[in-house]
């Protein structure tokens, strides 16, 4: 009977395990046909993905190994296509709205310690009761000074929700105690337009810095009635290190100085059907003369005013070629709080031609490797170095030349500007010494400067002081050498650019470019250009046949906005450093 059982349950047994062993081997023979069933290029990527979370012998970070491959995977596109983390989006879109959530104060960190430059005027810190000269000594009961804090330790520290409090220990030359203040964040603004003053009589300059974000329009329409007020009829735009951004605010400044009817811009691509821009002839500058600067750095949205200004006959551009970008980003949100720019269509001048450098996909190393060998052969200081590809040649509105291909070809070339720049000035200025040392002057002094109103008066009492020697010890002190020829060379630099950082403390930008940017050849080129009448739209056009060309003896030797008749996505970027940073 015994062995009847046995018998029994042996067979139930292998019974069991043959029918186990059949169900593994077809779920996982079906799994694999599965995966290979509905495997296309469209879902490869998820495929693999799901391969790796259910099979792979060790546990893996599903989300790490995602955010390191979407890099990977887009920079395989054009060299402008990128992605953005959640952790890096927040910063990026309050850089482009033009606002954040602060404390509102510009500092500089020296002998590891946060010192207060300037408080911005009606902003939280100002209201709470601190002054120029304070040092950041504590935030939140804790000790907030030392090698370890870092500069995106301060950013993530003094920015925060609009509304939200910090408290601050602060310290005053004047004492050794340290009093606390309670701060309740406010909303920053972020200017693009640095500053706007007249630059000779009657002649206007703006500058609007390193991007073009939602605000800038508007400032730039501020800042051109601001001009007007004063009596400019002309005006010189500065575009120099403007990498680009928000295409309808570049749209809209041309706008401003063409008469209704002209074309602006178009763009074009495989899912996106041509686009124009027309002008509609409301701007207020449609008679004045208008210089754009441009260099090698002005990207994108810069590009767009310029080859609009340029191919419309409208004004000069004067300076350098620019980069070179042509194409369109829009910049589409995922579920996690990341986004992807996505470059959807090419961009177009109003002759017709795109201005975007040549690549491969893929290849943004070569790429940008590209951009810099054009220096390492002479690109800044000769106007004959410059490769243009004869083969892409259109005509502007009266008929002139323009290239497309490879950034945008100024009317007047101004080569770089290299008399007294050496390298200790510019081991001064990467080592931040400028700022620090006129942080250190200042409040060394502070009695005697808070008696000037204005920055011309202050500048006059600058000028009568010696600070060559006093700036070359204060280097040493921060470990760079002193270098007697090289020093001799730079000498008048060296003083203008501490005059500069000093008013700048105490008056903002509209203090520090007229004095940085008091010897630009460029914009003493532009000056003479306007005052000649070369910038005239008759003028430009009298010179289809002509070159313009540019007289050594004068240099230092060594979407779219409502109004417009189309409409394309809001989000476009054409696209996309402070002295000192804010918060």
């Amino acid at each position: 009977m015994a062995s009847k059982k046995s018998f029994w349950w042996t067979v139930i047994i292998i019974l069991l395990t043959l029918i186990i062993g059949f169900v593994l081997g077809t779920f996982f023979s079906s799994k694999a046909v599965g995966r290979k069933l509905f495997l296309s290029s469209g879902n490869k990527i998820n495929v693999i993905l799901d391969i790796i979370d259910e099979d792979y012998v060790d546990t893996v970070d599903m989300r790490n190994l995602v955010e390191e491959a979407i890099p990977k995977l887009v920079s395989e596109l054009d060299p402008h296509s990128n992605y953005i983390p959640s952790e890096n989006l927040k910063a990026i879109k309050e850089d482009m709205d033009g606002h954040f959530g602060g404390i509102g104060v510009n500092y500089i960190q020296q002998d590891d310690t946060v010192m207060v430059v300037s408080v911005s005027p009606g902003g939280p810190s100002e209201q709470a009761g601190l002054r120029s000269g304070d040092r950041i000594v504590m935030v939140d009961d804790s000790l907030f000074v030392g090698p370890k804090i870092t500069q995106d330790k301060i950013l993530s520290t003094l920015r925060g929700a609009t509304g939200s409090k910090v408290m601050l220990g602060i310290k005053r030359k004047s004492s050794d105690e340290i009093v606390p203040y309670e701060i309740t964040r406010g909303e920053i603004p972020v200017k693009t337009i640095k500053v706007a003053y007249e630059v000779d009589k009657g002649i206007g300059f703006i500058k609007i810095y390193d991007k073009f974000g939602r605000t800038t329009y508007d400032e730039f329409v501020m800042a051109i009635a601001k001009l007007t007020d004063a009596g400019c009829k002309s005006f010189i735009i500065d575009l120099r290190m403007n990498a680009g951004g928000l295409m309808d605010a570049a749209v809209n400044i041309v706008n401003e100085f063409l008469p209704q009817g002209r074309l602006i811009v178009y763009t074009e691509g495989k899912s996106y059907p041509r686009i124009e821009a027309i002008s509609n002839g409301t701007g207020t500058c449609q008679n004045s003369q208008v210089v754009i600067l441009m260099d090698q750095l002005s990207a994108s949205a810069s590009e767009i005013v310029a080859g609009a200004i340029q191919d419309n006959d409208r004004g000069l551009i004067i300076g350098r070629r620019s980069y070179g970008k042509g194409l369109v980003q829009n910049q589409i949100a995922l579920s996690d709080g990341s986004a992807i720019r996505l470059t959807i269509a090419r961009y177009y001048t109003p002759s017709g031609r795109s201005i975007q450098r040549k690549y491969e996909l893929g290849k943004a190393e070569a790429y940008n490797q590209e951009w810099l060998d054009q220096f390492s052969h002479g690109e800044s200081f000769s106007e004959d170095s410059i490769k243009l590809d004869k083969s892409l040649k259109y005509s502007t509105y009266s008929g002139r030349t323009v290239y497309g291909g490879g950034g945008i070809m100024p009317d007047i070339f101004v080569p770089a500007d290299t008399a007294g720049i050496t390298s200790y000035f510019i081991n001064l200025e990467n080592k931040d010494i400028f700022q620090q040392y006129a942080f250190y002057y200042i409040d060394k002094n502070r009695g005697k400067l808070d008696t000037y109103k204005d920055y011309p008066s202050m500048l006059a009492y600058l000028k009568t002081q010696s600070f060559l020697n006093e700036i070359v010890d204060f280097a040493e002190r921060k470990g760079i050498k002193r270098r007697s020829t090289l020093i001799n060379i730079s000498a008048s630099h060296i003083i203008t650019v501490t005059h500069a950082c000093i008013l700048r403390n105490y008056f903002g930008d509209d203090a520090f470019y007229p004095v940085y940017m008091s010897n630009d050849p460029m914009i003493r080129r532009a000056v003479e250009a306007i005052k000649k009448g070369e910038a005239l739209p008759e003028s430009i056009a009298s010179k289809s046949k002509e070159k313009l060309s540019y007289s050594r003896q004068n240099n230092v030797p060594n979407n779219f906005a409502a109004g417009f008749p189309v409409q394309i996505p809001h989000q476009l970027f054409a696209a996309h450093h402070e002295f000192t940073p804010q918060h």
